[in-house]
């Protein structure tokens, strides 16, 4: 199944993608969607999905989670480009839900930084409420997966030991297209799925997700045991290499940009970068 959040005259509303066409659910946005403890019943008992999806756009697909939990240096190429040992535990950080943007929108180039750069990420969105959660537990707690890109700031990242501050910057992160459930993917809730990052045509990046050190089940898990996972909350479980900030020359976003991130079996973002007025 596949779910998502558009923009409608009357706001955003949650839908049931099937195909080129798509149902309403009767609920704002996805985040209102997995609130329901019989979500994935409810939604595809919708009825059938009549309305085509051209010209829809995309809202971020879950516009106010309650919690964006990070995962830094979580692929192992990515890990040595960047110089570092393979770490022993997940490198957890936070994001805002001021940072999401929609699958097509304008990524904000703030005047403040020389240093964005692009992370393409796949991202776990949570469905169930877990705390503690056991191996079985964290599976069956993945409602779905969906694209990232976790945008960063490097100049401001690299200002202090803590990277908050360079990954959170309004408007630069966007989230979606849709969510796909386990079931439709290869390897369900351990995904095995090819990422793959174009700046201005280019390709920067290309991953499969059997490279990740500590995979999403594992990640639920370990994020769970620090704190009570909801649903609606997103995972964004870390980059492969490719990153501008680790070539030689750093290559960095500029006004204009052209940013499409693409995860197989789940979708595409594209998205132009414009510097703020």
């Amino acid at each position: 199944m596949r779910l998502a959040t558009i923009r409608t005259a009357d706001g955003t509303q949650a839908v049931r993608v099937d195909g080129d066409r798509y149902a309403a659910l009767g609920a704002p946005d996805v985040g209102a969607v997995l609130a329901s403890p019989d979500w994935s019943r409810t939604a595809a008992a919708a009825g059938p999905a009549e309305t085509p999806l051209d010209g829809v756009e995309y809202a971020p697909l879950v516009p106010s989670p309650g919690k964006i939990i990070c995962v830094g240096l979580n692929y192992r190429a990515h890990i040595l480009e960047m110089g570092r040992e393979l770490p022993q535990a997940p490198t957890l950080f936070a994001k805002y839900a001021e940072s999401l943007i929609g699958a097509a929108d304008p990524i904000a180039l703030p005047p403040e930084t020389e240093g964005m750069d692009w992370e393409a990420e796949l991202a776990v969105v949570v469905g169930a409420t877990v705390r503690r959660a056991s191996q079985e537990e964290a599976a069956s707690a993945i409602a779905g997966f969906t694209v990232l890109n976790d945008v960063t700031m490097r100049d401001w990242q690299n200002r202090t030991k803590q990277w908050l501050q360079g990954k959170t910057f309004e408007g630069t992160t966007p989230l979606g297209p849709v969510l796909v459930t386990p079931d439709e993917l290869p390897g369900g809730t351990t995904p095995a799925l090819e990422l793959s990052c174009t700046v201005d045509g280019e390709q920067v990046q290309k991953a499969a997700t059997d490279d990740l050190v500590f995979g999403p089940v594992e990640l639920v898990r370990y994020i769970s045991t620090v704190l009570t996972l909801k649903p609606g909350d997103v995972i964004a479980t870390g980059t492969p290499g490719g990153v501008g900030h680790a070539r030689k020359p750093p290559r960095y976003l500029a006004d204009g940009s052209r940013v499409v991130t693409e995860i197989s079996g789940i979708g595409r973002l594209e998205n132009t970068v414009r510097a703020e007025s």
